[in-house]
């Protein structure tokens, strides 16, 4: 049996299709395009007490960065400033992206509702939130038809 293929998209099964996307566009991107939103990298672990997200914000201020969380939501933002402008158009390449950023990361459940901590240094960010403390069971005692037919006495 022959199965018939259409030869749309060459490329779509190529394994490193999308970095393969990323060279030829850099080729013909405008400096406007370092002007679009980006979006830190992330890194995620935890410690014996928290859960620590670490964000890469190289070149970002202290200062131009928010940290936020709310409804098990952790949410980085802040501002990227280029540092000069070209005024002539002979650039070869805009890979680093500036302008505002906004990155949100679900918690686990139970998770920002207690303490949590934001450190800055060398261009990395780490917020620190406590892990919400595990449940423990309850024992409830079983009654027989006997008890439970007896008035409590409340002394």
């Amino acid at each position: 049996m022959t199965t018939l293929v259409r030869f749309r998209e060459p490329l779509r099964n190529f394994p490193m299709n999308a970095e393969f996307e990323r060279l030829i566009s850099t080729f013909f991107e405008s400096p406007a395009r370092s002007a679009q939103a980006w979006a830190p990298p992330l890194d995620v672990w935890e410690t014996e007490d928290d859960l620590v997200y670490a964000f890469d914000v190289p070149g970002v201020p202290e200062d131009k960065i928010a940290v936020e969380i709310e409804d098990n939501t952790l949410t980085v933002s802040g501002s990227r400033e280029r540092a000069e402008k070209l005024e002539d158009e002979r650039f070869f390449r805009y890979e680093r992206r500036f302008g505002d950023f906004a990155r949100s990361v679900a918690l686990p459940q139970g998770c920002g509702e207690g303490e949590a901590q934001a450190h800055y240094a060398n261009g990395t960010l780490e917020v620190h939130v406590k892990k919400p403390e595990q449940a423990k069971p309850r024992r409830v005692p079983v009654m027989t038809t006997v008890e439970a037919a007896l008035p409590s006495s409340t002394n």
